[in-house]
């Protein structure tokens, strides 16, 4: 339960924060060509809003809700005076700020725009000049995508401050002498633990490469060190990623068993094990790894066991009993202790292009997985809120939320840019087809396609959940 409101938490910050970056990207342009904006809401209110603040009348609201087309609040605060009825009151005071209580993004109510409200009273009204439908077709469009623009540039300023704060860690690929462990999907692949990436399709794979996983999960062919000595080329099957897709991470550096520390009465302590010693079998069991000592100590638990190890290279052989649960009882020293680690650090003017390369790649990756998508498998694979809250880490890490954060707000910006109508990208479709024919489409043609558009996002969305629930429960 614990891990469950973990990862909750970490998905309603990171898609409250990019919400808020998309939307106001469309208030900031609707501001500066002076179009009004009538609401800015975090998540959706249907009939009912957590929050609310009026610049203009300087009120706080909370728990208001609509019935019979009046508004009601529970709790109403005055925050400074009334400046509704002053003529000359600034144009951003006439935007009702709030938090609705659907968790599922939220808007951008600008005045004069077919968009998800459909407020056809507004419409029928004569066009006025602060009104989004009375502006020059350049300035609406600047408006409309303004939302993709901010998440783009907010993934590289995230980027920017990982490259800044934390730099660039990995260790090289040759230098990982035990090699990796793989996924079950990869070993029936021809993968075999220990194996070293050396090249996918021809070309070298390198840890400081940010893509080098997703360049090993669409290629035909991945070459591998096996045994430290063999080269061997694996011919991966046709719908490898999606395979390995739903364990997440491909494969995983292997640990190799040193003691970084004993713990007093436990069976290590007793069997004379000290710290730098590398445990390398249990009895006739070889652990060059922390996978292998895990299963070898199960199978020993509580029985009177040989334990080789390597101590200043010298082979010597120590006699343990595991404990019940197949534990011996000390630390492991962290692999980055054990492989010779690069760290790349970078100042403030390095990081920018750094983040600028991490953006641009990470969003050329994603749109070139999207072909991926209108196949069987790839339509089996869309996932939902759960999918995207199960992208998160079990414990909060800030460098893994704001990875993940980053790689969000460019799969919103793309998302919201595909051309279907409700879409920002719907929106941006009729505007270029505006200044190409210079004509306008109708406004009865726009209602529709907000029709079309906002129940086929229904229909997705209650696709992509329920394929959730379906992994989750079968």
């Amino acid at each position: 339960m614990e891990t469950f409101l973990i990862k909750a938490l970490q998905l309603v910050v990171a898609l409250g924060l990019l919400v808020i970056v998309h939307e106001f990207g469309h208030y900031f342009f609707a501001r500066l060509f002076g179009i009004r904006v009538e609401k800015f809401y975090l998540f959706f209110n249907p009939w009912f809003s957590i929050m609310q603040y009026d610049p203009e009348k300087n009120s706080l609201r909370f728990f208001t809700y609509t019935r019979d087309g009046k508004e009601t609040q529970l709790l109403k605060f005055s925050v400074g005076r009334d400046r509704s009825a002053d003529a000359r009151v600034s144009a951003w005071r006439k935007t009702i700020y709030g938090i609705g209580w659907v968790p599922l993004g939220g808007y951008c109510k600008i005045a004069g725009m077919i968009d998800e409200s459909m407020d056809k009273e507004q419409l029928a009204q004569p066009a006025k000049n602060w009104e989004f439908r009375s502006r020059p077709a350049y300035q609406r469009l600047l408006v409309m995508i303004g939302g993709v623009l901010f998440n783009f540039i907010a993934a590289v300023i995230i980027y920017i401050g990982i490259a800044c704060h934390w730099g660039q860690k990995y260790v090289n690929f040759e230098d990982a002498y035990e090699g990796f462990d793989y996924v079950p999907a990869a070993i029936e692949a021809g993968f075999r633990n220990g194996d070293i990436p050396l090249s996918a399709d021809g070309r070298r794979l390198l840890a400081s490469d940010p893509d080098y996983m997703l360049r090993m999960a669409e290629a035909k062919e991945i070459t591998v060190l096996r045994n430290h000595t063999d080269t061997v080329t694996i011919i991966t099957p046709e719908d490898f990623l999606f395979r390995i897709n739903e364990a997440k991470a491909f494969m995983a550096y292997r640990l190799p068993v040193v003691v970084a520390a004993v713990l007093s009465g436990q069976p290590a302590a007793e069997a004379g094990l000290e710290k730098g010693d590398r445990i390398i079998a249990v009895d006739t069991v070889a652990t060059p790894s922390f996978t292998e000592l895990n299963e070898a100590l199960s199978l020993y638990a509580g029985k009177q066991t040989p334990i080789k190890v390597l101590r200043n290279n010298a082979e010597i052989t120590l006699t343990a009993t595991p404990t019940s649960g197949g534990k011996l009882g000390f630390q492991l020293t962290p692999i980055d202790e054990i492989y010779p680690t690069v760290t790349e650090q970078y100042t403030l003017l390095q990081s920018i292009p750094k983040g600028w390369e991490l953006g641009t790649t990470t969003l050329g990756n994603y749109v070139g997985s999207m072909k991926h998508l209108f196949t069987r498998e790839g339509a089996q694979s869309i996932g939902g809120f759960g999918a995207i809250g199960d992208m998160f880490p079990e414990k909060w890490n800030w460098l893994a939320f704001w990875n993940i954060t980053a790689f969000l707000s460019l799969a919103l910006a793309f998302m919201n840019i595909i051309p279907i109508p409700a879409l920002d990208g719907g929106h941006v479709m009729f505007l270029l087809w505006e200044v190409v024919t210079r004509r306008k489409p109708s406004d009865t043609v726009l209602e529709y396609a907000q029709y079309v558009g906002m129940a086929f996002l229904l229909a997705l969305l209650l696709y992509a959940n329920g394929m959730d629930l379906i992994r989750a429960l079968f």
